[in-house]
């Protein structure tokens, strides 16, 4: 389990959860769970990324849970979800599959936000049928389905096997990540977040990144180097946007246009400049917005209407 480090003030302290419960995949794995905002809301689903948790929404569970019942878990082995030996996309698909099952009704629609590796989480389970009765819409920021090693920018050098070997390296360590000091803070920013980030945005995002366990990030590192959803993305079938950043180092725009590109029904791409990996971190407001538009627009209950099961809007 890890330390939990979190600010205690400020737009990046977790919110108190209104309830929360401990959800079982389908392999045994327990799966933290948080419920905030009215029970009879819309729903936002939020899965966070590598080495995140569900402080990491913060800033999108404060202002959404005002009209919205937003619903954050905690990846396997992240936050307050214990460790398991099963590392992969399956799991990660079982995981959101379980969450979906045990907090929204039979029929109902919800928007599933995924940063990271949580939107290569939807992709994962883009055939499950969970997600394909659930998902109303989609929003992806700052992910990619392939080849996440060899296009990363992390290392200052030219593509090739050389900086490819590097960035495993450094992105596969074993090493603890230790406190949080002032050059703990310098160097994620620079692997992870705009060169413009304010203090207070780093710091939130450093003390979540140093509560993964190490082993944790390890065994999820080496997922990632060998990721290849791109089936998956051609098989979210509803409405999907994408954000990201010009200034992504981990998963540069060209993985967001890519997406764009074999996406069924991608309805908008935005790229944000000087904005670094950690989008929802970075620009709160803009990450929180779509999510806001998207379930007005694809959620019926939010527009006041009569939600249509399922099996009659097949």
């Amino acid at each position: 389990m890890s330390r939990l480090l979190r600010v205690a003030d400020g737009p990046y302290a977790p919110p108190v959860p209104a309830r929360e419960l401990t959800v079982t995949a389908a392999d045994g794995a327990r799966v933290h769970v948080e419920v905030h905002g009215p029970e009879n809301a819309p729903a936002v689903v939020l899965a966070h990324g590598w080495c995140c948790s569900t402080a990491f929404w913060a800033a999108q569970i404060r202002e959404l849970a005002a009209d919205h019942r937003v619903i954050a878990y905690d990846q396997r082995g992240h936050g307050r979800s214990p460790a398991n030996p099963a590392y992969g996309t399956e799991p990660l698909a079982d995981d959101l599959e379980a969450v979906l099952d045990a907090t929204l009704a039979p029929g109902e629609r919800a928007v599933i936000a995924g940063h990271s590796m949580g939107g290569m989480t939807l992709m994962a389970a883009a055939t499950r049928p969970a997600v394909r009765e659930h998902a109303a819409a989609v929003l992806l920021t700052s992910t990619g389905s392939a080849r996440l090693v060899a296009s990363a920018t992390v290392v200052p050098m030219r593509a090739g096997r050389v900086r490819t070997w590097l960035t495993r390296r450094i992105l596969g360590s074993r090493a603890p990540l230790g406190p949080v000091t002032p050059l703990a803070r310098r160097i994620l920013k620079y692997g992870t977040m705009g060169p413009g980030s304010a203090p207070h945005m780093v710091d939130a995002c450093a003390r979540i990144v140093h509560s993964c366990p190490s082993r944790v990030r390890h065994g999820w590192s080496q997922v990632l180097d060998l990721l290849d959803l791109d089936h998956g993305v051609r098989e979210l079938r509803m409405p999907v946007e994408i954000v990201v950043g010009t200034a992504d180092r981990l998963t540069p725009p060209e993985h967001a246009r890519a997406l764009a590109a074999a996406l069924p029904d991608c309805v908008g791409l935005t790229e944000l400049p000087g904005v670094g990996h950690m989008t929802p971190v970075e620009a709160p407001d803009l990450v929180t917005g779509k999510i806001r538009a998207l379930a007005a627009t694809y959620i019926p209950s939010a527009r006041g209407e009569r939600a249509v099961p399922v099996e009659e809007s097949a």
